[in-house]
């Protein structure tokens, strides 16, 4: 995910606040710095060694190949400070990590996963990923206070704060900076003042995540009482620092993004990315100046990489290696003997901590949710070792709820023992949480249809974690729908608890009913009504399984038929009443272009049918697929599908279900195909793209292969009769839902050409 893009089209608001504090901020301290530590190294004859790393993103990781070049020449370094991403580098380096070290772990980090907005589909519940099938995910606003609210941030979180959490447990009883294997200081801005902080004691991870905390792409992080933001916009190149903490020869890496050329300034995001770097690099100018002539200064030629390019890690790696070896001649005078270098680094090795046994599981800081249903479910248990894996697993876990907009954790020690404890933040837009999609399509030759879709939901309406969920379609098929979810606490764990549901909807569908020659000859107006009562149980992340009751009601109104008068056709009324049972295996890592996985749903209905004159016994059985597998840039999607109802047709060849349109019969017209029996198949290709636009997962380009047909009667099933069809298409997984543009066709249907927005 490009972090920059996010940020750029988030910040412009900030701007005009940090514009007006930051000549002051940079240029006094803070008055909220904590006390410094004056650390003298072993050698007390040669001069003291600051190392200050600047913030910038992704290019901050450029960072680590200076690091690999110093400890190569035998550069010790005293004391540390960084700024954002400097300060992650930098930090991790002050627990006594070597720089191979960090390089190692970093080019083994999915970056991908680490800034998504939210953890893996696949560990998700099943509730949770039901939504993603109805509208897309990416946009999420919320209800609170009487007022429309919005995320603070394009991105999560959870993933750096795992990622630094892991990273710096061995030094998670140091709480004093200074005391760390080398002294350090992180640099971060106070987003009530604008004035610069500098992070000296408390929670290593936590001041680490506070300083890199870029205002509309993380979330602003409160630390010490202070809202903390990205402390680049202040000092970013925190010199200073460093001299005060009583470093006599200051070892300056600059990563910062350069200004941007004129092409770049025609658009808002352009413009907005400039103020940002304009406002950066002022204060990285007034460090510069300050430099000496002892000092050292490495600028990483990074060219066009930029802030975001966090999947082009090793190519930072290697500039700043560069960076480092053009430095050498500068740096030998700072050089000690191999003995006197180990021996330095005998001293900064990162503690070897005891294991830990857990007192107690607890958790904090959430208001809204009752995180103590999570509780047995949890890996980490009272009694056992810590397992810093189990307790990341733990963290995504309770993410993975949807409520919480951090779930951080941390060992603390109280007077009954050391215990694990979970820090969750609700979402600040929350509880009732909106989204907005859309369905829209033309096949540019006269036919296009829109649905406008919004859905609500209210999390934890009791401590049992009751939802309510809403739906309301506007536009071609109007559709209004209702459930209310209630867990029974007949289990203590959350992920395998009986669920009783009640639910409800209405829907109006405008049908057509052709002829053999895919002429358009009828129109139908059909009205659903539907109530239902559920008691089911989920599979933890697998799926879940329903049995219930339900009553619909459908009535078919012709409005115009070409061969016969409307008045001679009666509208059709049926009322249906029966028991039903549905199972849902969903294991796709994305509901749309999947990468990997599979989903299988398989629902029943048996019952009554009351029509104006009968009543009668009714079965239907509905059954769905999907496997998706991926070779190296290419992805393989099989989909199959199968109705089979002993519905009795209205008009004659009109049937319950009904294939055409687009990825259902491409080539042919929605709802041409139609019967009561149903068999279809679709064989999907795609591949992704390099290019990729905000709010979205990026571009694909892909065809597929379809063959289907419906019957009125089971003993006309044939597979000789399947029809085929095909498409063509580019497509984009977006925030308001997927993308197509598409070249369709069929044999014995149409070539035309297609937009479509929605969920085929």
């Amino acid at each position: 995910m490009r972090i920059q893009l996010a940020a750029h089209r988030l910040l412009g608001a900030a701007c005009l606040i940090w514009a007006c504090t930051l000549d002051t901020a940079a240029a006094t301290p803070s008055t909220g710095a904590l006390p410094l530590v004056d650390s003298t190294p072993a050698d007390a004859a040669r001069p003291k060694i600051g190392l200050v790393l600047s913030g910038g993103g992704a290019r901050g990781l450029a960072h680590v190949g200076v690091l690999k070049v110093l400890e190569r020449e035998h550069v010790p370094v005293d004391l540390i400070v960084g700024t954002s991403m400097g300060a992650i580098i930098g930090g991790l380096y002050a627990t006594g990590m070597r720089a191979t070290d960090i390089e190692r772990e970093l080019l083994a980090v999915r970056w991908d996963e680490i800034f998504a907005p939210r953890v893996g589909r696949q560990e998700l519940s099943q509730r949770r990923k039901e939504q993603d099938f109805e509208i897309s995910a990416v946009l999420e606003l919320g209800w609170r206070d009487g007022e429309l609210q919005t995320p603070q941030a394009a991105v999560s979180s959870r993933g750096l704060e795992s990622l630094l959490r892991r990273y710096t447990l061995p030094v998670r009883q140091t709480t004093k900076f200074d005391t760390l294997p080398i002294p350090f200081r992180a640099v971060a801005t106070d987003m009530e003042t604008g004035a610069a902080v500098e992070l000296s004691e408390g929670d290593l991870a936590l001041a680490l995540r506070s300083s890199m905390s870029v205002p509309g792409v993380f979330v602003p992080i409160e630390y010490g009482g202070q809202v903390l933001g990205d402390g680049g916009l202040v000092n970013n190149l925190p010199v200073d620092i460093a001299r005060r903490m009583g470093a006599d020869i200051v070892i300056a890496v600059n990563v910062g993004t350069p200004l941007a050329g004129r092409e770049t300034l025609g658009s808002v995001v352009g413009l907005t990315s400039q103020m940002i770097n304009i406002l950066t690099e002022q204060n990285v100018q007034r460090s510069l100046a300050s430099l000496r002539e002892r000092d050292v200064l490495m600028s990483p030629a990074l060219g066009k990489l930029s802030s975001g390019d966090f999947d082009r890690t090793a190519e930072f790696f290697a500039a700043g290696t560069a960076a480092a070896e053009a430095a050498v001649p500068r740096l030998a005078s700072l050089a000690q003997d191999r003995a006197q270098y180990a021996a330095w680094g005998d001293r900064h090795r990162a503690p070897t901590t005891p294991p830990t046994t857990l007192g107690f599981v607890a958790f904090e800081g959430t208001t809204a949710t009752n995180p103590q249903r999570f509780a047995a479910e949890l890996e980490s248990q009272p009694g056992q070792p810590f397992d810093p894996v189990r307790a990341e697993r733990d963290a995504r876990r309770l993410a993975a709820s949807g409520d919480y907009v951090r779930a951080d954790y941390r060992i603390v020690r109280t007077p009954a023992g050391e215990g694990l404890l979970f820090d969750l933040e609700d979402k600040p837009w929350g509880p009732n949480f909106l989204r907005v999609g859309l369905d829209l399509s033309t096949d540019f030759a006269g036919r296009s249809s829109f649905n406008l879709k919004f859905s609500h939901e209210r999390h934890w309406l009791t401590p049992n974690g009751t939802e309510w969920r809403n739906r309301l379609n506007l536009g071609e098929s109007p559709m209004l729908a209702s459930e209310i979810y209630h867990p029974l606490r007949w289990s203590t764990r959350m992920d395998d608890d009986w669920f009783v549901s009640g639910w409800g909807s209405i829907e109006n569908q405008r049908l057509s009913a052709y002829d053999a020659n895919g002429d358009e000859v009828a129109l139908f107006d059909r009205l659903t009504a539907r109530i239902g009562l559920d008691l089911g149980q989920p599979w933890a992340e697998l799926g879940e399984v329903r049995l219930g009751v339900q009553r619909e009601s459908r009535r078919l109104t012709p409005h115009l038929v070409s061969t016969v008068p409307i008045g001679s056709i009666p509208r059709v009324i049926e009322h249906e009443t029966g028991a039903s049972a549905r199972l849902v295996l969903d294991q796709l890592d994305f509901a749309l272009f999947p990468q990997r996985g599979y989903r299988l749903e398989a629902q029943a209905v048996a019952g009554q049918r009351l029509n104006a004159s009968t009543t009668e016994s009714f079965y239907r059985l509905r059954i769905n697929g999907t496997y998706v597998r991926t070779f190296g840039r290419h992805t393989f999607n099989v989909f199959g599908l199968a109705h089979f109802s002993d519905q009795a047709d209205a008009f004659s060849g009109f049937g319950r279900y009904s294939l055409g349109g687009f990825h259902l019969m491409s080539g042919y017209k929605p709802g041409q195909i139609t019967g009561n029996q149903l068999l279809f198949g679709r064989l999907t290709w795609y591949m992704r793209l390099n290019q990729s636009v905000a709010l979205t997962r990026g571009f694909f380009l892909g065809g597929t292969l379809e063959a289907g047909n419906a019957w009125l009667r089971r003993s006309e099933i044939s597979l000789s009769d399947l029809r085929s069809s095909g498409s063509v298409f580019l497509g984009a997984d977006t925030g308001i839902g997927p993308m197509y543009l598409a070249l369709t066709t069929a044999p014995r249907g149409t070539t035309g050409i297609m937009f479509f927005i929605g969920r085929p």
